[in-house]
């Protein structure tokens, strides 16, 4: 019999929350389900704390494979699911207990390709404590969202759990993840493919998914890792390659690899941020050049930091290391002491050109 969900939870390494991950899946109201636990290798207890679930309950199923990332095990993950919908649990986040049955009467409800609610940030320690993320907000509510018509999703954080997907859906439209090594921005590609295809999404108020804040493995110090958010970018482009709304998507893509890069730039560890930043300008040199970037749907307030990354990045660097804090002289004190006198000739010019 075809189960309703095909719960896909990947796995590294994550003895310390995985019980407590496994156990929100068992406790599901919508037991007509099964959960395939993806074991990319894990080298801790993980894999026998999976077996313990399979012994107890049939509706867990393993996937045991060697390390290759994120990518490689949620396709994997896709090619075995049986269920008419996919859902995803990140394997040191849980579930509510009714989160599956609400996701999927919503999508049931009006055929909906996709249903997607709300999660709270979740902290542990020191003490636990839950903080509402509200992504979907009142007026994304109540109706059936074509995201080409109403534009919003596009733009808010790629969490791509908290949702359910029709699986006949994600095989239409060849919907799958980028496999790049580790764990890093492969939720946005997919995100991003999602809703340039979907036609019929609903959105619910209620928050279904704790998300863990205190557990995650920064890539902020990985020089591996600096450019992963433009690989993802790159398998966007490729993606809507050739489509007949390619011009459409691509200025939300722009607007949204604008926010991505910021973001990378400013997790990133002071001794990467230059040499990101760098790609970061040629990008955007180069898609401006090409008339592919619609300033005109930018915050407004983002668009002279984006002109300045494009024309004088080192000023740009320099302006944000120094936060914005003191007046004409001490600014130009910073300059000189940054980048001596051509990155203070150059702040006054690219200043004169605002």
């Amino acid at each position: 019999m075809q189960p309703v969900v095909s719960l896909l939870v990947p796995i590294y390494n994550v003895e310390k929350y995985l019980r407590e991950c496994l156990d929100s899946a068992k406790n599901q109201t919508l037991s007509d389900i099964e959960v395939i636990c993806i074991n990319d290798g894990s080298t801790d207890g993980s894999p026998d704390i999976i077996r313990e679930y399979m012994q107890a309950d049939s509706r867990f199923k393993i996937i045991d494979k060697p390390n290759s990332g994120y990518g490689a095990s949620m396709n994997q993950g896709l090619d075995a699911a049986c269920g008419k919908y996919i859902s995803i649990l990140e394997s040191d986040d849980f579930f509510e207990p009714d989160a599956l049955e609400k996701l999927v009467n919503a999508a049931e409800a009006v055929e909906a390709q996709v249903a997607k609610a709300n999660f709270w940030f979740y902290w542990s320690t020191p003490e636990e404590k839950n903080e509402l993320f509200e992504l979907v907000t009142a007026p994304m509510t109540g109706h059936v969202v074509n995201p080409h018509k109403e534009t919003e999703i596009f733009y808010l954080k790629p969490s791509i759990w908290s949702a359910v997907y029709r699986k006949d859906f994600l095989e239409r439209n060849g919907i799958c993840f980028l496999e790049t090594p580790g764990a890093s921005y492969q939720d946005a590609g997919f995100n991003f493919k999602v809703w340039a295809s979907a036609q019929r999404v609903v959105f619910l108020p209620d928050a279904v998914l704790h998300y863990r804040q205190d557990n995650e493995a920064s890539s902020v110090n990985s020089p591996s890792k600096v450019y992963c958010v433009c690989d993802e970018y790159a398998e966007m482009d490729r993606y809507i390659e050739g489509r007949k709304d390619q011009e459409f998507l691509k200025r939300i893509l722009e607007k949204m690899k604008y926010d991505s890069y910021m973001w990378n730039y400013e997790r990133l560890s002071e001794s990467l941020r230059a040499e990101f930043l760098v790609r970061f300008s040629e990008e955007f040199k180069s898609d401006l050049d090409k008339g592919l970037v619609d300033l005109s749907i930018f915050d407004s307030w983002k668009v002279p930091d984006l002109q300045m990354i494009v024309s004088h990045p080192a000023v740009f660097r320099a302006n944000k290391e120094f936060a914005g804090n003191g007046g004409k002289l001490a600014k130009a004190i910073h300059y000189l002491k940054a980048g001596g006198p051509s990155l203070l000739s150059e702040a006054l010019a690219a200043r004169s050109e605002r």
